[in-house]
């Protein structure tokens, strides 16, 4: 299977959102990974309440970790940045522009794929890089043996068998409403020993 299928999952999901461009990822926190990747953040703020594989990334990537105690609804920014948190919406029309934001297809979201991510945004050059950056910095559907890959890259691509059963689930169920999450839906993390 080609990642035609890919392709045609992020057309779909990016004009759902009224993005111009969505990059599939394996996940949303890889999604947020490659984000914080690209635009060489140094340090990021985050609610006391999400799920716990934000704040990791702090650790995983180097970089400084600041708690907010912000009341967010279906998506928040990590602070600082144009990068958001965006797992839990499923909303027609919402994509914010010029923002990085990344959503969820995990197995209690909208698009229950069981794992993946994508990240929307309104740049060309953004969505070209983050789409090497999130396949080995390779260019899709060309051999890596005939590609000179001159970038970076992270095996953080989404399989074309969970984008073709995403676009079947979205014809399903693209107009029905979706949960809203905020940020009650999650304990607070500072109260962790790996945050303490």
């Amino acid at each position: 299977m080609s990642f035609a299928i890919v392709n045609q999952f992020e057309k779909k999901i990016s004009n759902f959102f009224n993005a111009p461009y969505g990059v599939a990822t394996d996940c949303c926190t890889h999604a947020i990974e490659l984000c914080l990747r690209y635009k060489g953040i140094k340090k990021i703020i985050v609610p006391s309440k999400t799920y716990i594989s934000i704040p990791m990334l702090a650790y995983k990537l180097n970089i400084k970790l600041y708690w907010s105690e912000e009341k967010w609804r279906n998506f928040y920014f990590l602070k600082g940045t144009n990068i958001i948190d965006a797992a839990v919406l499923w909303k027609r029309n919402s994509y914010i522009k010029n923002t990085f934001m990344c959503i969820s297809f995990q197995k209690q979201k909208h698009i229950n794929i069981g794992k993946g991510g994508m990240i929307l945004t309104d740049s060309l050059e953004a969505y070209k890089s983050l789409t090497r950056m999130s396949y080995d910095g390779r260019i899709r559907d060309i051999p890596w043996r005939k590609q000179n890959i001159s970038s970076m890259g992270f095996h953080y691509y989404m399989m074309p068998e969970l984008a073709e059963i995403g676009l079947k689930i979205f014809n399903n169920k693209s107009k029905k409403l979706s949960k809203i999450w905020t940020y009650r839906d999650y304990p607070d993390l500072k109260k962790f020993d790996l945050f303490r």
